[in-house]
C-alpha cells in the first residue's frame, strides 16, 4: 500500500496531502471547543461557517510557506520550522476574523489552542509520513537495504547516522562504541552496543556491514579496531571525514571499503618541510616516467612544493595525458607543466629537452617494472632499465643537472629475475658516475612493494574478490615489504634533499607480510568467508598458482647488511660496495650490444659478470 503511495504522481499526493490538511483544520477546531468547553459543541450557523472555511485561510499560506513542494519522505527540522510558521500565520489570521465578526459564545482561548492542535495535527501528520515511508522502505521484502551498525557513537557517529537517514541504501540498526558511559544508552533513538555484543547482532539482526565512524584515531587504535572486525563475517567501510560530510563535499556514498594499509601500516614521521622543498621550490623540476604509479605520485608532491616548472617525462601518451590534466586542475598558484612525450632510451632527445628546459632536478623513474614481464622481454628490460638511466645520467651531467634522485627497487638486492638484475646495474652506473662528476649529486632510493601501484597484488586481490574468487596466491609463504605510495614519495623526495653524492638509501618498509595472510584479511573484510577444508561452505577460496619467472619467496633490502641511520628514523644509508667506472664501462659496453642483437644468453652471462650474486630462477623466455 505505501509502496503504490510512493510510486504516485507528484500531483496526487499533493492533492492528497491537500484534503488531508483540509479534514485536519476542521477537526482541530471542533478538539479546541471540546477541550475548552469539556463538552461536544455545536456552534452557532456563523461560527460553524467560519469554522469549515478555514482551510480557505490556511491553504494559501500553507502554499506560500512550501508546505507543498516539500517531499515527505525526507523533512527535517527547516520543513518542520516553516510549518510552525505558516499555522501561526493561519491560527492569528482566522482568530482576528473571529474577534472582528464578535460571534458570541466563542471563548478567545480557542483561537490558541486551536494554533497549538493545528501545528501538532498537521506536523505530526508529515513526520509520521515520514517515518511511515522511510521505514516500508527499509523494511520491503523486495528492498535491497543494508542494515549497518555505526562504530563510534561520537560526533562523527552522530553525523553518519543524520546522513544514513536521509539514504535509501543503508538502515542504522545502532552503534557500537569502546565508550562504557555510553554503551546500553540511547542516542537519537538508536541504541549504543558493546562491541562484544557484535557477533550476536550479526546473526539476529542481519548486520550486513559495520561502517567505522572515527576519523581521528590514531592508526595503532585504528588497526586495533580493524583486525576486532575482521574476525567478524561482515563487510567494514570507512568515513573518509566527516567534517567533509557535514560541509556537504562528500555523500553517504563516499563510504569506502578498509583500505589494506590500515592494517599494514605504521604510524608516519613528521617531514621537514624545508628539507622537502631544498631541491624544488623554485626550480625546474624534471619527473621521468611521470605517468606511473610511482611516478605520478612523485608529480603530485613535488607539485604542492611549488617548482617553478614541472617536466612531465613519458613514453605512454595515455598516461602522461592523465597526469597532465590533474596537474592543470589543481594548477592555481600558475605552475608551469611540461608534458613531453618520449622515452629515456632515446638519449638525443633526452639531451634536448633537459637543455630546452634548463632542468636542474631530475626524479628518475621510468623503467620496465613487471617481473615476469621483464624476464619475458629481458633485453628490452636491460635496453630501458640499465642504457635509458645511462643516458639520462650522462646527459645530467653532460647538461649541469644539480640533483638526480634514482628509484630503484629490494629487488635490486640478490636478484634472481631480470628487472632486479637491471636495477642492481643502474645503481652501479650512478654510484660509479658520481665520482667522475662535480656537479650533479646522484642518489638512488631502494624500496619494496607499494600498495595499489599498477604491479601490485592488491588491485588483483580487490578484483578477484568482487567476481567471486578465487583469490590466486602464488605460494603459501611468500612475503613481502609494502609501504604506501604517498609515503614512500614523501621519504623519496627527502632522500633527494639529504643525499651527498652516490650514495644508496634504503626506505623502513616495517615487517614484510605474508601474501596469503593479507588476502585472508581482504576476504573477511569484504564480509566474505575463506572457502578451505575446514570450512568447505565458505564465500571465496584461495588457490596456489604457483612461483612466477624471477620471482622468490622473500625480498632483502640490503646488499651487504650495512647500514647507517639518518635524521629520518625511517630512512637508511646502506653501506655498499661500488665498482669504478673503468671497470664498469667495457662490460657495459659488450652488454648494450647483446641487448641490441636480443642475445639473451650472452647478456645473462654478461650481468652475471657484474653481478656475482644474480642467481636466474629462470632464463628459457625469449625476445622477440
Amino acid at each position: 500500500m505505501l509502496q503504490k503511495l510512493i510510486s504516485l504522481p507528484r500531483i496526487k499526493k499533493q492533492l492528497i496531502l491537500f484534503f488531508l490538511d483540509c479534514f485536519l483544520l476542521i477537526f482541530a477546531l471542533f478538539l479546541s471547543f471540546f477541550l475548552r468547553l469539556g463538552l461536544w459543541y455545536l456552534p452557532s450557523n456563523e461560527l460553524l461557517l467560519l469554522i469549515f472555511i478555514s482551510p480557505v485561510v490556511a491553504i494559501p499560506i500553507f502554499y506560500r510557506f512550501g508546505l507543498y513542494r516539500a517531499i515527505t519522505r525526507y523533512l527535517g527540522f527547516q520543513a518542520l520550522w516553516s510549518i510552525i510558521q505558516a499555522v501561526t500565520l493561519y491560527a492569528l489570521v482566522w482568530g482576528i476574523i473571529v474577534l472582528m465578526m464578535s460571534i458570541y459564545g466563542t471563548p478567545r482561548s480557542v483561537i490558541i489552542i486551536n494554533w497549538f492542535l493545528t501545528i501538532v495535527l498537521v506536523g505530526g501528520a508529515r513526520m509520521l509520513a515520514r517515518w511511515l515511508l522511510s521505514q516500508s522502505k527499509k523494511y520491503s521484502k523486495e528492498s535491497k537495504v543494508k542494515k549497518v551498525l555505526i562504530y563510534g557513537a561520537g560526533s562523527s557517529g552522530r553525523e553518519l547516522l543524520f546522513a544514513l537517514s536521509e539514504s535509501e541504501e543503508y538502515h542504522p540498526l545502532g552503534y557500537i562504541d569502546d565508550n562504557i558511559d555510553l554503551q546500553n544508552k540511547s542516542i537519537n533513538g538508536v541504541e549504543v552496543f558493546r562491541k562484544n555484543d557484535l557477533s550476536k547482532l550479526i546473526k539476529e539482526k542481519q548486520v550486513s556491514q559495520v561502517l567505522l565512524a572515527m576519523p581521528n584515531l590514531t592508526r595503532k587504535k585504528r588497526i586495533e579496531i580493524i583486525s576486532f572486525l575482521e574476525s567478524h563475517t561482515v563487510e567494514v567501510r570507512s568515513l573518509p571525514s566527516v567534517i567533509n560530510l557535514a560541509k556537504g563535499k562528500v555523500t553517504v556514498n563516499d563510504l569506502h571499503e578498509i583500505e589494506i594499509q590500515d592494517l599494514l601500516g605504521r604510524d608516519t614521521t613528521p617531514s621537514n618541510g624545508k628539507i622537502l622543498e631544498f631541491n624544488i621550490n623554485n626550480k625546474v623540476v624534471m619527473v621521468t616516467g611521470a605517468g606511473g604509479s610511482i611516478g605520478s605520485e612523485l608529480c603530485r608532491q613535488i607539485f604542492l612544493l611549488k617548482p617553478s616548472k614541472i617536466i612531465l617525462y613519458e613514453i605512454s601518451e595515455v598516461s602522461l595525458y592523465q597526469i597532465e590534466q590533474e596537474m592543470i586542475i589543481k594548477n592555481e598558484i600558475g605552475i608551469e607543466i611540461c608534458p613531453i612525450l618520449g622515452s629515456v632510451t632515446d638519449k638525443d632527445r633526452v639531451k634536448k629537452i633537459i637543455d630546452y628546459f634548463k632542468v636542474e632536478t631530475i626524479y628518475h623513474a621510468a623503467a620496465y617494472k613487471h617481473v615476469p614481464l621483464v624476464e619475458y622481454n629481458p633485453t628490452e628490460g636491460i635496453l630501458n632499465n640499465v642504457f635509458g638511466t645511462l643516458n639520462l645520467a650522462e646527459v645530467a651531467i653532460s647538461s649541469g643537472v644539480k640533483t638526480f634522485v634514482f628509484i630503484s627497487t629490494d629487488k635490486a638486492v640478490r636478484p634472481t629475475n631480470i628487472m632486479g638484475a637491471t636495477k642492481r646495474v643502474a645503481e652501479l652506473i650512478l654510484q660509479s658516475l658520481s665520482s667522475k662528476s662535480n656537479n650533479t649529486t646522484f642518489s638512488m632510493v631502494r624500496f619494496g612493494n607499494v600498495l595499489d601501484s599498477s604491479g601490485s597484488v592488491i588491485p588483483l586481490f580487490k578484483k578477484q574478490i568482487k567476481e567471486g574468487g578465487p583469490v590466486t596466491v602464488t605460494h603459501p609463504e611468500i612475503t613481502r615489504y609494502f609501504m604506501t605510495i604517498p609515503e614512500a614519495i614523501e621519504l623519496v623526495l627527502q632522500v633527494g634533499a639529504m643525499a651527498k653524492d652516490g650514495e644508496v638509501f634504503v626506505l623502513d618498509m616495517g615487517e614484510p607480510v605474508r601474501i596469503y595472510d593479507l588476502a585472508v584479511k581482504m576476504i573477511n573484510l569484504s564480509g566474505l568467508v575463506l572457502r578451505d577444508s575446514e570450512n568447505p561452505k565458505g564465500d571465496i577460496e584461495i588457490q596456489f598458482s604457483g612461483l612466477r619467472p624471477g620471482e622468490k619467496l622473500y625480498e632483502e633490502l640490503l646488499v651487504d647488511g650495512n647500514f647507517e641511520a639518518t635524521e629520518n628514523e625511517l630512512i637508511w644509508r646502506a653501506n655498499e660496495n661500488d665498482m669504478i667506472w673503468d671497470k664498469l664501462q667495457p662490460t657495459l659496453a659488450k652488454l648494450k650490444e647483446s641487448a641490441k642483437i636480443a642475445d639473451e644468453q650472452k647478456c645473462y652471462k654478461l650481468l652475471s659478470d657484474l653481478l656475482p650474486q644474480f642467481k636466474p630462477q629462470s632464463n628459457s623466455f625469449k625476445s622477440i
